[in-house]
């Protein structure tokens, strides 16, 4: 191994070398790691933050969405360990699947590493070395300072695309305008008297959620869409205690092992129309902690069960729903969508509808799928024609505007690390690089896995 790599005027040490490296320890990337690790490939997890999940643990994503096809073991795997442990439910009610952030992401931590994965926490990428056609290393920003780790085949499962963009490989966001789908900055109270809140949503008649009855409760209200508790938001805003905008979007629901507490999937914030410069993301990051004290104080004011209510967490990460996305060897369509696509290389099902978070038309449902119904996601939507030992897992795969707002649900893009562990293993096991592999190949390996 050479102890050294040039990047630019750089002599950089090289700290190891692995069969994968994968940048983004979020909810595929952790997938892609465990199944990886599964393998018996040396694996390493690059992340900035210090528990992997993403989005999911940091900006507080929670719960999971429903599904109701055939998913892969990495997903059954993780949700039995989240149930076990009592901090996860099935709620009989609803066929999402709600947890505890936290307990997520030292789910993920505790699979990858008893099967002998490592991670780098608070570690971002900040280039690449290249020979050819292929990445030879990963250049990152630690502890230490600049550092580099080789690998045989590098995975992009950093949401953002950083991986991909960083080897030359082209890239569109947003909408045909560029416009991003509406970002959030989510939080969490606790304190709540979730039975009186409960009961005053029901004496209005609101039918929003099935949960009637147990500690869990979830409730929403979107400004002129009809919801119950408009009206008392209404009279926030004659207070001065809220704005306009902070009617757009407003959700919340329990967290499984937290009496008393809990998440909200809000602040919108539709004023950051391009998410993809750190100084809109700054600004809209401001805006929101601004507008999460004005929830917060007209909750505790006006809202029943609040009375005693407190802000316990503010994510430590913005919500993005979607940013950059690669042109990969196949882009994925809302034609796909419709008619419920098959391909030969097709490795992960895909059920959720076209939901976009829209600055321009707020939200936009298109869902014309019955149970059991499916699409398929294709190997070539997962590499590119740029860079032969790459693969992207996660939001920013090769798909349109619109249907990239089906895929990026965590069943989805758990599937697509699990499915990218298998092609890791193929690749090492075959030295084929991961563009190169037939997909079709790939597909009996992972259908041999559920046999």
């Amino acid at each position: 191994m050479n102890k050294t790599v040039t990047w630019g005027s750089f002599e950089i040490p090289v700290v190891d070398t692995y069969d994968v490296v994968i940048v983004g320890g979020g909810v595929s990337g952790s997938a892609c790691g465990i199944r990886c690790a599964e393998e018996g490939l040396k694996t390493l997890i690059v992340d900035q933050m210090n528990i992997l999940g993403g989005s999911a643990t940091n900006a507080l994503v929670c719960p999971m969405m429903p599904s109701y096809v055939r998913h892969l073991p990495i997903l059954n795997l993780i949700e039995q360990e989240l149930l076990q442990a009592g901090q996860a439910t099935r709620d009989n009610y609803t066929t999402m699947l709600w947890f505890a952030p936290e307990r997520l992401g030292e789910v993920y931590e505790k699979l990858f590493y008893e099967r002998k994965g490592q991670v780098l926490y608070h570690t971002v990428l900040v280039g690449v070395v290249t020979e050819g056609r292929q990445l030879t290393h990963a250049i990152l920003f630690a502890t230490e300072g600049l550092i580099a780790v080789g690998a045989q085949s590098f995975v992009d499962a950093s949401g953002d695309a950083v991986l991909a963009r960083a080897a030359g490989v082209p890239v569109v966001s947003g909408d045909d305008e560029g416009i991003n789908q509406v970002s959030s900055l989510r939080f969490t109270m606790g304190g709540i008297d979730v039975e009186k809140y409960r009961s005053f949503v029901l004496s209005l008649d609101d039918c929003f959620s099935p949960l009637v009855e147990g500690y869990f409760f979830e409730s929403a209200m979107v400004a002129g869409r009809d919801f119950k508790l408009e009206p008392l938001f209404r009279k926030g805003v004659e207070a001065g205690i809220l704005e306009e905008e902070d009617l757009r979007y407003y959700q919340i629901f329990s967290i499984p092992g937290k009496p008393g507490c809990m998440a909200l999937n809000c602040p919108h914030i539709a004023s950051m129309q391009k998410n993809t410069t750190s100084k809109a993301r700054s600004k809209a990051i401001v805006e929101a902690h601004t507008r999460i004290r004005r929830l917060v104080t007209f909750l505790q004011t006006m809202m029943p069960g609040f009375e005693n209510s407190y802000l316990m967490e503010v994510a430590p990460l913005l919500g993005v729903r979607e940013s950059w996305r690669v042109q990969g060897c196949y882009l994925l369509t809302e034609e796909d969508y419709a008619r419920q696509a098959r391909f030969e290389d097709g490795l992960v099902r895909g059920d959720w509808y076209i939901d976009v978070h829209s600055n321009k038309k707020g939200l936009f449902h298109q869902n014309t799928y019955e149970k059991g119904d499916y699409y398929e996601i294709p190997w070539r939507s997962m590499v590119t024609s740029t860079v032969d030992n790459l693969g992207v897992i996660g939001r920013c795969i090769s798909t349109t505007f619109l249907m990239q707002a089906s895929i990026r649900i965590m069943p989805t893009v758990t599937d697509m690390g699990d499915v990218m562990g298998t092609a890791c293993a193929l690749a090492k096991a075959s030295s084929t690089p991961l563009a190169l592999l037939d997909g079709t190949v790939i597909r009996q390996h992972v259908e041999a896995g559920l046999a």
